[in-house]
C-alpha cells in the first residue's frame, strides 16, 4: 500500500521555518506564519545562533555567521626570553568553546525540525527555538561590535549570504520550471531585506526565509540598538517588548512584506537585546528574585494569553500568535541567559563524550545549512518513503506509516545536504572547504 494511499502527506503536522505548524493530510492545508500567524498567507511571497570565555592575548577572531560559532583563532606563539634558546616554548593551547551555549543552538535546531515534522502544538513551549537563536546571535552581535560596526555588519552578511545564494539557485530554478512568473520582487532573492517571492508549490521550501530576513534586519539596526541598550540598559530590555504590544492593541502591520517585518522584529526584540545585556554582564548584577519572578511573570503571561485565545487561531501554538510567542520567549531566555552568568554553566563536561561533543560541534559549523536545506530533506522524504512500499520486505518489516519513520529518512537526508552542501558555509567563513568541521 502506497504512502497516498495511507492517507499520509508531509507529516500531519508540517510546519514553516517559523515553527508554525502545517499540515499535508487528506483534510489539511498548509498554513502560514513560521513564527507569526499573522500575516495572511498569499502566494507572492513568505512570511516569515557561545560567549567568549575569558579574555586571553590571542588574536580577535572572526565575526559569527547566522547560526554558526565563532572560530577560535590559534593564539601566535610567544617570542622566546632567552636569545640563546634552541626552541621556543609551546604556545599555550586556545581555551574550549562554551558548549552551554553551542548545546542550546543544536537543540534548537533538532526542535525546528522535529516540529516540522510532527506539528506538536507544544513544542514551542518546550523549548522556544527561534526566541533562542535570536538571543544567542544578540550575544555573538554585541561581542563583535567591539570592532568598527561597518566591518562587522559586512562580516556578516558576507557569511550568510552566499550559503542563502547556493540554496536559492535550486530552490528558484524549480519554482521556475513549475510556471513561476517573478517580478521585480526578485531581487529579495539577492538580498532578503523582505520576504523573497515564491509560487505555491514551493511555499514549504522558501517560506523559511523570515528567519534570515529578520536576522539581517537585526544585525543591520545592531549598531545603533547596542548604543540605546548601553544607555540605560535595564529600562531598554524591559521597554524592547512594547512594540508588540503597540502593534496587537494599538496599531496592526499592514498584511504586506513591510508588516511582516515590523511584527517579526518586535516578537524577538526582547531576546536580541537579552542578548545585548548578557554580553554587558547586565544579568549578573540584577537580583536573583526579580530575574525569576519576571521571567515566570512573563511565561505566565505568554501561556495564559496563548489558552485562552485559540479561537482566534485554531490552536494555542505559540507560533501562531505572535503576542504570546514574544512574552514566553523573552521569560524562557531570560532565565536560560540568567542561569548562564549567574551559575557560570559552561557544559565543559560535554567534552568528555567525544561522539556527543562531535555532533554539537557538527550542528553548531553548520547550522545554516541545516536550517535551509532540513524543509528540502523532509519534503523529498515523503516521495523516497513512497518506493519502499513497492519493496515488500521494506513494506512488510519497516514502519513506512510511522511519521517517526519519515522524522529518521529526513535526518538522513539532511546529513547528506550536510556533507554536499556544507561546505559553502567554509567558504563564506574563508576558511578551506571541508565535509565536515
Amino acid at each position: 500500500m502506497s504512502w497516498e494511499q495511507q492517507g499520509y502527506g508531509y507529516g500531519q503536522g508540517y510546519g514553516d521555518g517559523h515553527g508554525h505548524a502545517h499540515a499535508y493530510g487528506q483534510d489539511q492545508g498548509y498554513s502560514e506564519y513560521a513564527q507569526q500567524p499573522y500575516p495572511q498567507q498569499y502566494v507572492e511571497y513568505g512570511y516569515g545562533v557561545p560567549e567568549a570565555t575569558a579574555p586571553m592575548p590571542v588574536l580577535e577572531p572572526e565575526p559569527e555567521p547566522v547560526l554558526e560559532p565563532e572560530p577560535l583563532l590559534e593564539p601566535e606563539p610567544a617570542a622566546p626570553t632567552d636569545a640563546g634558546a634552541e626552541e621556543e616554548k609551546p604556545s599555550p593551547r586556545p581555551p574550549g568553546r562554551d558548549r552551554y551555549f553551542d548545546t542550546l543552538r543544536a537543540v534548537a535546531l533538532i526542535r525546528v525540525v522535529t516540529y516540522h515534522t510532527f506539528g506538536w502544538a507544544w513544542a514551542g513551549m518546550v523549548f522556544p527555538s527561534m526566541g533562542i537563536m535570536f538571543g544567542l546571535a544578540g550575544t555573538l552581535m554585541a561581542k563583535s561590535l567591539e570592532r568598527p560596526a561597518f566591518k562587522v555588519v559586512k562580516s556578516r552578511m558576507r557569511r550568510l549570504l552566499p550559503p542563502f545564494w547556493f540554496w536559492g539557485v535550486f530552490v528558484v530554478l524549480a519554482m521556475l520550471i513549475h510556471d513561476w512568473m517573478p517580478g521585480w520582487q526578485i531581487v529579495f532573492w539577492i538580498v532578503p531585506l523582505g520576504d523573497p517571492p515564491g509560487n505555491q508549490w514551493a511555499i514549504q521550501a522558501w517560506e523559511i526565509l523570515w528567519y534570515l530576513r529578520t536576522y539581517l534586519w537585526f544585525v543591520l539596526l545592531s549598531p545603533l540598538l547596542l548604543k540605546v541598550f548601553r544607555l540605560a540598559p535595564v529600562p531598554v530590555l524591559l521597554l524592547s517588548l512594547a512594540p508588540i504590544v503597540v502593534f496587537h492593541f494599538l496599531w496592526e502591520p499592514p498584511d504586506n512584506r513591510l508588516g511582516s517585518a515590523l511584527t517579526d522584529l518586535a516578537t524577538f526584540l526582547f531576546c536580541w537585546i537579552l542578548g545585548f545585556a548578557h554580553r554587558d554582564r547586565v544579568l549578573e548584577r540584577l537580583k536573583p528574585f526579580a530575574v525569576v519572578a519576571l521571567s515566570l511573570a512573563a511565561i505566565g503571561f505568554g501561556g495564559w494569553y496563548a489558552f485562552t485565545h485559540q479561537a482566534e487561531t485554531g490552536s494555542y501554538d505559540l507560533d501562531d500568535i505572535p503576542l504570546a510567542q514574544a512574552f514566553w520567549s523573552a521569560g524562557y531566555v531570560m532565565l536560560l541567559m540568567w542561569a548562564k552568568s549567574w551559575f557560570g554553566i559552561d557544559f565543559a563536561w560535554l567534552t568528555r563524550f567525544r561522539r556527543t561533543d562531535r555532533i554539537v560541534t557538527i550542528f553548531n559549523s553548520r547550522a545554516v545549512t541545516i536550517y535551509l536545506w532540513h524543509e528540502i530533506a523532509l519534503i523529498l522524504a515523503v516521495p523516497l518513503i513512497d518506493q519502499f512500499w513497492n519493496v515488500p520486505a521494506f513494506e512488510k518489516w519497516l514502519p513506512l506509516e510511522s511519521q517517526w519513520f519519515m522524522f529518521g529518512i529526513g535526518w538522513v537526508l539532511i546529513a547528506v545536504f550536510v556533507l554536499v552542501c556544507g561546505w559553502v558555509e567554509d567558504v563564506a567563513g574563508k576558511k578551506r572547504p571541508r565535509l565536515l568541521p
